[in-house]
């Protein structure tokens, strides 16, 4: 009976033991240290100790992929961009989620949705991205809501060396919220499952958002030809534009000009069918599917996702939490809060690996649309449409 009780003992014991487990990261200075203060964190609350290794950016997806198989990658990837979770996924590298993320309510629906793939979660959100129009206050003194008001606002600054409205016209990351405002959209989604047989960037609805991209520069003279993003953010940080379409990228610049700042989403576009629903570009912890400590990282992966890490992460680099919770204890930071709506309102990339066919037609097109008054869009956008479709098998 002694020895029985001695083996429960150290069986107990072994289950106990602390595990390690190892995370790659492309974060650097202040997210870095944020990431080592969580695992400390980790390890003083749960005994697992969490080895952190620097892994540059663009070499971390093809590098995991082949190392994963050969039990030489790490636990955890933080982070990964979610449009690479299909190619991630396909190679069979990454473990759906959603057995370990029981309570996804703290999350925003837009993060989760970018990072589910053929109906499973392969990734706990952890901060988002998505455009929207930055305005000067001292130009613009209240925020157009509706179109109507933004326009008048937008020609009321518009002449003597000034600009009412700038954006990158030819950019179709920039401007897919006006496509999905009049009902195009890239690969049809059922249900969380994109159809990639499906591409509507040539349906009635994309002929009038470049009709309408078309108009921001002939029809309503708001912006000249040959503008992209540098040229409207210098115009911005200048003082000499009003309104001005970007990320949170271009805020550090902003706030450094002392511009009075406020963000708002773009406004439903004319004749729209829907609202104006941008892109949006979502990173998160994804799970190594030949890891031997799941569970322990999965506990890792939920921590720096939780509210509280979520705004710390915040502080440290000034990245949008997932966290909802997060964003209403950063509600007196504007940058949160006006790309925080834009971002829940908008449109998660396709995560799938076909958008690499996408992209560079459908780029071509959009640019093509803006060269001249007048074009045939519909031509333009059924090229396009074939050369994608063409690309896809």
């Amino acid at each position: 009976m002694k020895k029985a009780l001695t083996i429960l003992s150290l069986a107990l014991l072994g289950q106990a033991s602390a595990a390690t487990i190892t995370v790659w990261t492309h974060f650097g200075d202040s997210e870095l240290a944020w990431l080592r203060s969580q695992a400390a964190n980790f390890k003083a609350k749960t005994g697992n100790t969490v080895n952190i290794v620097s892994v540059p950016f663009g070499e971390m997806t093809d590098k995991f992929i082949q190392s994963a198989p050969k039990g030489q990658g790490p636990d955890l990837l933080t982070t990964q961009p979610h449009d690479r979770l299909g190619q991630l996924a396909a190679a069979g590298v990454i473990e759906p989620m959603d057995k370990f993320v029981t309570s996804r309510t703290d999350l925003d629906k837009t993060a989760l949705n970018a990072m589910t793939y053929q109906g499973k979660l392969f990734g706990i959100p952890m901060f988002a991205e998505a455009v929207a129009v930055v305005y000067n206050k001292a130009l613009v003194p209240s925020a157009p809501t509706s179109w109507n008001a933004f326009l008048a606002a937008a020609q009321k600054n518009t002449g003597s060396g000034k600009f009412g409205y700038l954006a990158d016209l030819s950019n179709a990351y920039m401007q897919y919220g006006i496509v999905s405002a009049y009902g195009g959209y890239v690969f049809k989604n059922n249900g969380g499952t994109l159809n990639v047989k499906d591409v509507g960037l040539a349906n009635a609805g994309a002929d009038k958002a470049s009709a309408f991209l078309n108009d921001l520069r002939y029809k309503y003279n708001l912006v000249p030809e040959g503008v992209n993003g540098d040229a409207a953010k210098s115009a911005f940080v200048q003082g000499r534009l009003g309104m001005f379409l970007t990320g949170p990228w271009d805020m550090g610049d902003i706030k450094k000009a002392n511009i009075n700042y406020g963000i708002i989403p773009f406004p439903t576009p004319p004749g729209a069918s829907g609202k104006w629903s941008p892109f949006v570009g979502v990173q998160g912890t994804m799970l190594n599917s030949y890891s031997k400590n799941k569970a322990v990282a999965a506990q890792f992966a939920k921590q720096i996702s939780s509210s509280d890490a979520q705004v710390a992460f915040n502080k440290a680099g000034g990245r949008i939490p997932a966290s909802l919770s997060a964003r209403t204890k950063l509600k007196a930071d504007p940058v949160v809060q006006g790309f925080g709506k834009t971002i829940s309102m908008g449109t998660p990339m396709p995560n799938v690996p076909q958008m690499g066919a996408v992209w560079g037609p459908w780029s071509n097109a959009i640019a093509q649309s803006v060269q001249k008054p007048n074009q045939n869009y519909g031509q333009i956008l059924d090229k396009a449409v074939q050369e994608i479709n063409s690309s896809i098998k």
